[in-house]
């Protein structure tokens, strides 16, 4: 059965964010993840995942201006040397806390810049993190993310990942494979991830519609867990849900042990 990490950005926002550690594990989390560390200090929550007995399995790399509606800025052209420093400041709190991989969110395609453009530039960019994160013995991800939650994310489908990838050509960059975003941008869940297995080292879910726990949407999880097992996926599934309501409650979708 696959290994589940709680998103403390999504789940148990009942308590305050450093308290959600301690709620993780009370539920039987091992793993955690979050969008980002970065407005704590990383002694702080490095503290938190020890008393707890917690590993960190994933943050993202800055994104720009969260709170003004940027979701990254890997291919933005004119915004290079903020992503440099970003990838800077993403392996310092790695290292702290003991993260083995960073996702880098490709962001919204600019206004005025073409997809050729983007791409070159993500690329680049992407050749850049690759590097900086090898040299710290980490893992690099881009994630496809869907359209109708954000209009314009340059990054939306499996195969245009798995060209990037291509492209860059470093052995330490993966597919970040979030069910959710891949059933609502392309579906054929099965198949694309038996497909591109050797390129994904993480997974994240979500049920659809509404983003909600599994087993409240169309996804068949159960189907999908066992295909997984079938498949030697070994890696960590971050959930990535907004509960329906608190989320200790939600949590009978979990498979037993």
């Amino acid at each position: 059965m696959p290994k589940f990490a709680a998103n403390l950005t999504l789940l148990f926002n009942e308590h305050a964010f450093v308290d959600r550690f301690a709620a993780a594990a009370a539920a039987g989390f091992k793993g955690v993840e979050y969008l980002f560390p970065y407005a704590w200090p990383a002694a702080q929550l490095a503290d938190a995942l020890h008393t707890h007995g917690l590993v960190q399995v994933l943050h993202n790399l800055p994104p720009g201006d969260w709170d003004a509606g940027e979701r990254g800025i890997a291919c933005h052209p004119d915004r290079v040397g903020e992503f440099q420093d970003g990838v800077e400041r993403g392996i310092a709190y790695a290292r702290a806390l003991g993260c083995p991989q960073l996702n880098c969110l490709a962001g919204i395609r600019p206004e005025g810049v073409d997809p050729e453009r983007a791409q070159a530039t993500m690329v680049d960019n992407l050749r850049f993190a690759a590097a900086a994160l090898k040299a710290e013995g980490l893992t690099l991800l881009i994630e496809p993310i869907n359209t109708f939650d954000i209009p314009g994310f340059f990054l939306n489908r499996t195969a245009q990942a798995a060209e990037l990838i291509a492209a860059v050509g470093a052995d330490n960059l993966f597919i970040q494979y979030d069910i959710y975003h891949a059933q609502r941008m392309e579906g054929e869940l099965a198949n694309t991830m038996a497909r591109y297995l050797p390129q994904i080292a993480h997974m994240q879910l979500a049920d659809t519609p509404g983003r909600h726990e599994p087993g409240t949407g169309e996804i068949n999880f159960p189907f999908l867990f066992r295909h997984l097992d079938a498949l030697g996926y070994d890696g960590w599934i971050g959930c990535e849900y907004r509960p329906l309501a608190d989320t200790a409650g939600g949590l009978g979708w979990l498979p037993a042990a």
